[in-house]
């Protein structure tokens, strides 16, 4: 009698093992069939499970019509335009192609931006409207990094800001720029789907999958920095922060990839690291 109680009791509990396993089994599943279905997870190749970045917003999908994703977002009470530069004044100086505000000097003539608080020059550039660094800002603050901590790589692509940093760390007379200002920019190089081709440089990117630098915009493929500390992604994107915020954990950002023609604006977690181009007030 005890050795079926046995059998019965080590059958039951088999059972239930099993039971358990087929459960766990239907909920990862379930779990792998949602993260699958998730755009935001499944629209970036090199982002893994644990990004929170959006890229499925692209820039085309912005710009036609009301009713896309970031338009929708953009009357949400929760998103509010953070394109906010210092408003300092520029003062003319006796050079007409020289302008002089309280912690940069803009030379027109030159095509350079000299950031008096560490004394680097950058070169810029006007495209319609609208004058850009035509190099990624390098000036060093807290919550920014060199790719892969490696001061070369400052040199060579600028540092990587957080969006708080991000969003202070532009020289007088200069800001970080809006989502809509990256609009304009796509629009005056002839349309997003083409943007990233032609503000791409002409040499780092993987794959061959350079530009023309049409109009000497120059972007690198300087990566970034996750908000785990890691970096990734260098030689394949350019990611530059946008001053707008899309809640209280993320923000935009416009980005260029080696295998694409087109420029993208998405959010991604403020946290990570990323290129700053400055433009001028």
């Amino acid at each position: 009698m005890k050795l079926t109680k046995l059998f019965v009791g080590a059958f039951a509990l088999s059972a239930m093992l099993v039971a358990c396993d087929s459960d766990s089994a239907s909920a990862k599943d379930t779990e792998l069939e949602e993260l699958s279905s998730s755009s935001v997870i499944a629209s970036e190749a090199t982002q893994s499970s644990s990004t929170i970045c959006n890229d499925s917003l692209s820039s085309s999908a912005i710009e036609s019509s009301s009713s896309s994703a970031i338009e929708i977002a953009s009357s949400s009470s929760t998103i509010r335009n953070d394109n906010s530069s210092s408003s300092s004044e520029t003062t003319q100086s006796s050079s007409s192609s020289e302008n002089i505000s309280a912690g940069s000097v803009y030379d027109a003539t030159a095509k350079t931006l000299t950031d008096l608080r560490d004394g680097k020059t950058y070169k810029t550039v006007t495209i319609g409207d609208q004058t850009w660094m035509a190099e990624n800002l390098n000036y060093e603050t807290e919550n920014s990094y060199c790719y892969d901590d490696d001061p070369s790589n400052c040199s060579k692509y600028g540092r990587l800001y957080t969006w708080a940093a991000a969003k202070t760390v532009c020289p007088s007379g200069w800001h970080l720029p809006s989502t809509t200002e990256f609009k304009t920019l796509f629009t005056a190089v002839g349309g997003s789907s083409t943007a990233g081709t032609v503000l791409k440089s002409t040499g780092g990117w993987y794959n061959d999958g350079n530009g023309t630098d049409a109009f000497g915009f120059s972007a690198l493929p300087a990566g970034n920095r996750r908000n785990n500390g890691y970096y990734n992604d260098e030689g394949n994107y350019a990611y530059f922060w946008s001053s707008k915020e899309y809640d209280s954990s993320n923000a935009y950002r416009m980005y260029l990839y080696y295998n694409h023609d087109n420029a993208y604006l998405s959010y991604c977690s403020k946290d990570y690291g990323f290129s700053v181009r400055c433009v001028k007030d």
